[in-house]
């Protein structure tokens, strides 16, 4: 059972290293072995600038060789990171799943954000969230197991024969692939029974956020393409953290 404080502490490390993931997957970037670098002038970072958080502050958001300013996107992630773990503590869940809250609230926020700047939900992240998930239930809840695998099976192979119908009727994609495959990751942390729920309240959300893009002046229509994945994301933590209000 991890700490919550160490978990707090972690948290900026880990937003660091999704970072890393979100822009270098996509773009097909090695984000193993690679260094870090300054966008601008290519700079390798030493171990003092790579410190979440301290090091933007203490480089007054400049790039300590070219002083060209740093993207906000770093401090941000690294943010939004501390902000699940945090979440995760308050919710005041069952201490054994707190690791595994952060885990999957991790995972998700990289996979949201991937998904609202590029269209992509990697498989390279999701399938082994995905098996996360079933190794939690496995470790932690043996009697789960079964119930669990069910709901990753239920998620992936329902969504994605749905998506299958809409492009026979349609004639056009409406649902991606990587979609199914996150469903199927709620079935596998959240179990089948909170499908329905994880699809009606990212539905809901999805509506949310197309109101508020179209408050802002956004000209939608039957045929913008929204990524599911932020909304469907959200409805997963969501549900993962507060299931209990509804009796899941």
């Amino acid at each position: 059972m991890m700490p919550a404080w160490l978990l707090l502490a972690a948290a900026p490390f880990v937003g660091s290293f999704l970072g890393v993931l979100i822009r270098r997957i996509p773009a097909g970037r090695d984000w193993m072995a690679a260094r870090s670098a300054c966008d601008q002038c290519g700079h390798t970072l030493g171990p003092a600038e790579l410190v979440p958080l301290a090091s933007f502050a203490a480089l007054r958001g400049r790039c300590r060789h070219c002083r060209a300013p740093i993207a906000r996107f770093h401090p941000a992630i690294e943010l939004a990171a501390l902000a699940v773990a945090a979440w995760a503590i308050l919710a005041d869940g069952p201490a054994e799943t707190l690791a595994g809250d952060c885990v999957l609230g991790w995972g998700l926020l990289a996979l949201a954000w991937i998904d609202a700047e590029t269209f992509l939900l990697p498989d390279i992240l999701t399938l082994p969230l995905l098996l996360l998930g079933l190794f939690e239930a496995f470790a932690q809840a043996p009697d789960q197991l079964a119930d669990r695998a069910a709901g990753a099976l239920a998620g992936w192979f329902g969504l994605a024969a749905l998506a299958a119908l809409y492009r026979r009727l349609r004639g056009r994609d409406g649902i991606g692939g990587g979609d199914a495959k996150l469903l199927g990751v709620a079935g596998a942390w959240l179990g089948w029974l909170a499908l329905p729920w994880v699809l009606l309240v990212a539905a809901l959300l999805g509506l949310a956020w197309a109101g508020a893009r179209t408050a802002r002046g956004d000209r939608l229509d039957r045929t913008t393409a929204l990524p599911f994945g932020p909304p469907l994301a959200l409805a997963i933590w969501l549900l993962r953290l507060h299931g209990g209000l509804i009796g899941l």
